[in-house]
């Protein structure tokens, strides 16, 4: 059936003694259940890629607002999807019945399509447990914590499921950065999922994108899994990296870690497919909003779109731009577009590659640039004899009034600017001020 290890007799178990114990280690990412943190909700179900989710419900509280939302989130992103109803010991016949039935109808309902199923014994576990990775089936657990009830169905289903993302073990290896620490005597670590490949010690991979959209080749110093070290690890795989010769303060969330091979490109621009789930009003182009894609979380505006606007329910090709830096993208990852009570869900379909400019350093052994014609060292002797009419000097003041503003409006009809006037020059003229000229 599979028994829990990390429950000692007496004192504590380290990671060491765990792994020894243990046939399979199950990882549980706690994410936030309130309105308030649904961003870091959707950056852990986004960036972690997790291979499936467990949506708990109380059995008093019943089908909340937030429950639904962090449903069609995982049916968004493809997650497959079990129920674990609690407190059951607590909660009274009729509202425990009232509640069940109202969550049988939402999985039911044109949005979810999935087909309830209530696990009471043995057999229900194992028939969910094989038919659970076709994304149709959702069982639906009954526990309560303190009297213990239906908690060994639970274990034996979690002992029964099979990861859902292959290893990719010969294809070239990609990590993508979920956080960054500074750990003394150690220096930078970062952790974070590898998506594929194998990744072994003092291997040297491209870490990027910067702002300007480079990658830059670092080097693995030591890789620890569980808080273990170990010397490989392989595609689907958590691990944290301490990196050679960087600081923390050039590495942030949403960077890669790949391999040469993939000759990897930054992107500003990127078109995708979206739907909207939902939107008070009408989505326009300029229109920003926060885009999760795996571990990067950036806002991007709209440059394109298929369609004039958009509205709940609608499905549309656009294009985005990023806001702050560009970002490493794979054709077919899935996104959120969320902005306030806005979301949207869809496929990048062609990420654009930035090109990086080169710099202005002269590359050794290159010749240097031809330097610019000298000037003459003396003036010619002779002047032209006529000067352009817009050269000669006037002799009094009037004319050098009157020129200055013939100057002034050939400046602002050839300059796509306004030039603002001069007010002292336009102040109009008063019967006590004195004459521009006094005649004798």
């Amino acid at each position: 059936m599979g028994n829990v290890v990390n429950k000692p007799d007496h004192g504590t178990l380290d990671w060491v003694k765990i792994c020894e114990k243990s046939s399979k280690v199950i990882t549980f990412i706690d994410l936030a259940g309130h309105e308030r943190y649904l961003k870091t909700t959707v950056f852990g179900m986004t960036g972690h890629a997790p291979d499936f989710g467990m949506l708990m419900i109380g059995a008093n509280a019943g089908i909340v607002g937030m429950t639904k939302e962090h449903l069609g989130l995982a049916l968004a992103l493809a997650v497959p999807v079990f129920a674990v109803v609690t407190k059951v010991d607590m909660c009274p016949p009729n509202v425990l019945a009232a509640n069940l039935r109202l969550l049988v109808r939402v999985l039911k309902s044109s949005g979810c399509r999935k087909v309830p199923v209530m696990v009471k014994t043995k057999d229900d576990v194992i028939v969910s447990a094989t038919n659970f990775v076709s994304q149709r089936l959702c069982p639906i657990f009954q526990v309560s914590n303190v009297t213990g009830e239906n908690l060994d169905l639970l274990t034996m289903f979690l002992n029964l499921l099979k990861t859902r993302m292959p290893s990719q073990d010969d294809k070239p290896a990609e990590f993508q950065i979920d956080d960054t620490y500074s750990v003394p005597g150690v220096g930078t670590v970062v952790s974070g999922t590898t998506l594929a490949g194998v990744i072994r010690l003092n291997d040297t991979l491209l870490l990027g994108p910067d702002p300007l959209g480079r990658f830059t080749p670092i080097a693995v110093r030591s890789i620890h899994r569980k808080r273990m070290p170990v010397p490989e690890v392989r595609g689907g795989q958590t691990a944290s990296f301490a990196l050679k010769k960087i600081k923390r303060s050039q590495i942030r969330k949403g960077m890669v870690m790949v391999s040469p091979a993939l000759n990897p490109q930054a992107c500003w621009q990127f078109e995708g497919e979206i739907l909207v789930l939902h939107h008070p009003t009408t989505i326009s182009s300029r229109y920003q909003a926060m885009v999760h894609c795996g571990s990067i979380r950036q806002t991007a505006s709209i440059l394109s779109m298929s369609r004039d606007c958009l509205r709940t329910g609608d499905k549309a090709l656009v294009r985005f731009r990023f806001i702050k830096h560009p970002e490493y993208l794979k054709r077919g990852q899935r996104m959120v577009f969320r902005e306030g009570r806005t979301k949207a869900v869809g496929n990048v379909l062609r990420p654009e590659p930035h090109v990086v400019r080169p710099t202005s350093r002269r590359p050794p052994g290159a010749p240097p640039a031809p330097l610019p014609a000298p000037l003459p060292a003396t003036l010619p002797a002779t002047l032209p004899a006529t000067l352009p009419a817009a050269a000669v000097v006037p002799s009094n003041a009037n004319a050098a009034a009157t020129a200055t503003t013939q100057e002034s409006d050939v400046v602002a009809a050839d300059s796509p600017f306004e030039v603002p006037s001069d007010k002292r020059s336009r102040r109009p003229r008063k019967r006590h001020d004195k004459p521009d000229s006094a005649t004798n």
